[in-house]
């Protein structure tokens, strides 16, 4: 085994387990990671749809966001300033705010199930997350933020079976097809000629 002070020093001697390089290439491990993902997707598009057309409808997208200006009003918030933030700008603006996570929810949802823009989502989720644990809501937040953590951390093979990974594969196999160095050379050519 080599000295752990030598590979501090010489980081290019470093490698990663080979456990660790399994679970974040491997296409065995991507279907379970794509089982994570949608899953996680799948439990935002319901949340989602409760808030867009179901039961908590009227408490987001009408009455002024009545069920965001009264969690908000009446939680209990993890830290004093974010209680400040909550009665002093999420209250007054409830009825954006509550559209603004109806949609959010869908939309996340959408991006993890089809494997869209799966790290935006997983981020996006995160930080929704993050809001409701600091407005005092505990319940599935930890559970959700683990799989949403999982899925950026393995995020080539987690979106390897969805758009991201068919967008991926087609930039592999055809290329790019973008060439910028001989327009700024003929550019550069006529400012010279010039």
């Amino acid at each position: 085994m080599t000295n752990p002070i030598a590979l501090l020093a010489d980081p290019t001697k470093r490698s990663e387990p080979q456990v660790i390089k399994w679970l974040t290439e491997s296409k065995i491990a991507a279907v379970a990671w794509t089982a994570a993902r949608v899953w996680l997707g799948a439990m935002w598009i319901e949340a989602g749809v409760a808030k867009l057309w179901g039961a908590e409808n009227p408490a987001f997208l009408h009455n002024n966001g009545a069920g965001v200006a009264g969690f908000a009003g009446h939680g209990v918030a993890a830290y004093s300033w974010w209680g400040s933030f909550l009665h002093s700008f999420v209250v007054p603006n409830s009825g954006f705010i509550g559209v603004f996570v109806a949609l959010a929810e869908f939309a996340i949802g959408i991006g993890l199930c089809l494997g869209l823009f799966t790290r935006v989502a997983a981020l996006a989720s995160l930080a929704l997350l993050f809001t409701y644990v600091m407005s005092g809501t505990a319940s599935v937040c930890a559970f959700y933020a683990l799989f949403a953590i999982v899925i950026l951390a393995t995020w080539k093979t987690s979106s390897l079976f969805g758009v991201d990974g068919l967008i991926a594969g087609y930039r592999q196999r055809h290329g790019s097809t973008r060439h910028f160095a001989p327009v700024l050379s003929h550019r550069r050519g006529q400012a010279a000629a010039a």
